[in-house]
């Protein structure tokens, strides 16, 4: 088995307890075992600079702050793991990538937790906080979720960001 690759975006926000978790030995040694060894982070707005030392199976592990298209990312990786921004998450379901949407217990509001809620209870992917990530990467079956198919969700997501003050 070759292995496949893992892509981690935070947008353009600073996340980095999801940086932190991701890149922890034990959620490595899990995706690991899933048969990933690659693992691609977009972390963001952060002066984070997380250890890519190739580890726990991981032949390569590699991160960038910030790039005008995450398009590249998605179209090559086997799972994305995202934050619950409006804009990432359909990005990556339009791709029809299997997705994790992990919501960040720091923001204040709670539309992105009513996002992923919304997006999990439709079959379209599975969310966590970074506490719970190690559980919903084993106890989570990828090949369960659902094909998202809407065209227009790229101007939903302008919409929402708009809404909330982000656009």
């Amino acid at each position: 088995m070759s292995g496949k690759t893992i892509f981690v975006t935070v947008g353009t926000t600073k996340f980095d307890n999801l940086i932190t978790t991701v890149t922890s030995n034990d959620v490595l040694k899990v995706l690991n075992k899933m048969g990933y060894n690659h693992l691609v982070l977009q972390i963001g707005n952060t002066s984070l600079d997380p250890d890519c030392t190739a580890r726990c199976g991981f032949k390569k592990i590699e991160s960038f702050h910030l790039s005008p298209s995450l398009e590249k990312y998605i179209s090559s990786a086997d799972l994305i793991i995202s934050h619950a921004g409006a804009g990432s998450c359909l990005e990556a379901l339009e791709a029809k990538k299997p997705l994790i949407v992990v919501t960040n217990e720091l923001l204040m509001d709670n539309h992105q937790l009513e996002l992923a809620e919304q997006l999990y209870k439709d079959g379209y992917l599975y969310y966590c906080t970074c506490s719970t990530l190690l559980n919903t990467l084993q106890t989570s079956d990828l090949s369960e979720l659902k094909p998202f198919v809407y065209e227009k969700s790229k101007q939903i997501a302008a919409e929402i960001d708009k809404f909330m003050g982000f656009a």
